[in-house]
């Protein structure tokens, strides 16, 4: 066969969350793309490692770019909606998720997507990265994008990176160790999961969950002692009956030698074969605690892979040494305030609080949770794009988990929606250096900001604003978001803008209803706390003297809630959830 060679103006490496992202926006812009992925389903952590729950960006201010119109999407596509369960607002089959990013490449005649194909060789003339060979063929390009889970392009290019905790001394992060320690050493990066979906097959009896040779029951004593069965399976509730297991208290994440990942192709191997395993003798603990009801869902993911994931849900990677490094200060909240600093070259927003996954310890971080519409969220920070450029090297962004990032930070900067982002910031920066025949780091960082903000199909914020939603057809967002760049002193520290109450449009008279399906509840509302809301329901009937929490993710709303008074009588027109036992408020009338 002859080794062919092709050319692009951009090689992404990887169809993970990020890589998808970065190679549809590239190409929306217009430049001649190339994707090369590992596995058959584009979108990683969202869809083929099975975490079709994700955590992150869910106000709607946030819902933007192309997350929020993968949000769309699955509203419209997932039958029975997205409220099935409590880790997250949106939950729905990892297949519809992978035929959305399908479908949105296959849509566009200039990208080429390559499936089934690995990086081995990264091609350098001077400091500047020009091609990826494959083990068939070899890509050249104007600009390289590594997507990979692990970071895999840094390795096979010699590029800065790092693998790893940093102590105090280095960045004065006070969440980071003063010293290395057995935690450090034990779990160099956090732990993966390697996602298995179960079945409940009601009355009927599933087929039994054979243990590997390996299995330990001490391992997953204890997992749902706090929450309970019931609350432990609404976990990951899936539409159809379908429990995504994604468990981090004794359960299924593992690092036992996770630094085999990076070792060598068979280290690799037999770490992975130890994952997989670990999953499913949690599975099978599931069953033989909670009984023969719960087994494997049949195929979920494609070919034989059944219930297990395509791969294991990476939480951390190899990290750019880039131009700018995000750290644990830039995540936190300014002191008095809501709101981390905002990066003067912010490129995408995040608002995950900071989350660290090592099995059987739990690390103390500093706080970052705060309480927004009703439940508990995260505080709002931003994305510099000098962490997609490596300090040194030419032709090549980073657009995954591997960006600039300390180890701490990273707790934060991995959630879906945040590398979403990334990646379209990524995907936009290389189209245009492609159009102004200039590198990554030469790049007018002002114009693509506008870019991104301007950019006819999907749109994204860049600066956090809990109060000024996309979505309510605002014509200042573009200027404000805009005005705070340009102005970073006048960022307000509540991350509110100050405008007037009201110039929202009600969510019932926008189109959006068209994709939910709403109900109106009437009841009496009750004050606990601070942001903490409850409905005890009068109608319909069948939920009469119910209590629910109230949430919402909506400005609009939670600045009503707010106003509301003990025991005043409410009208709420939104939806249940009943694995949070949540009543998710869309619209209230206080008349």
């Amino acid at each position: 066969m002859v080794h062919q060679t092709y050319t692009a103006d951009v090689l992404v490496v990887g169809g993970g969350t990020g890589g998808t992202a970065a190679a549809i926006q590239a190409a929306r812009r217009g430049a001649k793309t190339i994707l090369v992925s590992e596995f058959p389903w584009l979108g990683g952590m969202l869809t083929s490692a099975g975490v079709s729950a994700p955590d992150g960006n869910e106000l709607m201010a946030f819902q933007t770019g192309l997350w929020g119109a993968f949000l769309q999407e699955l509203r419209q596509r997932q039958p029975g909606g997205l409220d099935n369960s409590w880790v997250s607002f949106f939950s729905y089959d990892p297949a519809i998720g992978a035929k959305i990013f399908t479908d949105w490449v296959e849509e566009l005649e200039n990208l080429h997507w390559i499936s089934g194909q690995v990086p081995k060789e990264v091609l350098h003339q001077g400091n500047c990265v020009t091609g990826v060979r494959f083990s068939d063929f070899t890509v050249t390009a104007k600009i390289i994008l590594d997507g990979t889970e692990l970071g895999d392009l840094l390795a096979l290019g010699e590029i800065p990176h790092r693998w790893g905790w940093e102590l105090q001394s280095q960045w004065g992060e006070i969440s980071a160790p003063a010293d290395y320690n057995y935690l450090t050493q034990r779990y160099p990066v956090q732990a993966p999961t390697w996602v298995v979906v179960m079945q409940d097959f009601g009355e009927s009896i599933a087929p039994e969950i054979i243990p590997p040779p390996n299995y330990d029951p001490s391992l997953f004593t204890g997992a749902w002692d706090n929450y309970g069965a019931e609350k432990f399976l609404n976990y990951g509730r899936l539409p159809g009956g379908r429990l995504m297991i994604n468990w981090p208290i004794c359960g299924n994440d593992y690092g036992e030698g996770v630094g085999r990942l990076i070792e060598s192709e068979a280290a690799k191997k037999e770490f992975l074969q130890e994952c997989r395993w670990h999953s499913q003798n949690f599975a099978h603990f599931i069953q033989k605690n909670l009984g023969r009801r719960y087994g494997l869902a049949e195929s979920v993911f494609p070919g034989n892979c059944g219930a297990f994931a395509l791969h294991p849900y990476y939480r951390e990677s190899r990290r750019l040494v880039g131009v700018t490094t995000v750290g644990e200060q830039d995540i936190l909240p300014m002191s008095g305030g809501r709101v981390a600093p905002l990066f003067a070259d912010s490129i995408a927003v995040g608002n995950y609080p900071n989350d660290h996954h090592y099995p059987g310890f739990n690390l103390p971080l500093q706080p970052k949770s705060i309480c927004w519409g009703g439940r508990w969220t995260g505080t709002p920070f931003t994305i510099p794009y000098g962490s997609l450029i490596p300090r040194i090297t030419d032709g090549l962004l980073v657009c995954e988990k591997n960006i600039s990032v300390s180890h701490i930070a990273n707790g934060a900067t991995r959630l879906q929606p945040v590398v979403m982002g990334i990646g379209q910031a990524a995907g936009m920066a290389a189209a245009m250096c492609v159009e102004l025949n200039c590198q990554p780091r030469d790049l007018p960082v002002r114009q693509l900001q506008i870019a991104l903000l301007t950019d006819l199909q999907v749109p994204g914020a860049i600066v956090p604003l809990f109060n000024l939603d996309i979505s309510a057809q605002n014509p200042a967002w573009v200027n404000w978001q805009l005005y705070y760049l340009n102005q970073p002193q006048a960022y307000p520290l509540s991350g509110n803008h100050p405008i007037a109450s009201g110039s929202h449009s009600n969510y019932l008279e926008t189109k959006q209803v068209l994709t939910h399906t709403v109900s109106c509840f009437t009841g009496i509302f009750q004050r606990r706390n601070q942001q903490d809301y409850q409905f005890t329901i009068t109608t319909p009937d069948e939920y009469d003297g119910q209590t629910w929490q109230i949430v919402t993710l909506r400005s609009p709303i939670e600045e009503k809630l707010q106003r509301l008074i003990d025991g005043q009588p409410l009208t709420i027109w939104g939806l249940l959830n009943h694995a949070g036992h949540w009543l998710i408020a869309e619209d209230v009338d206080l008349s």
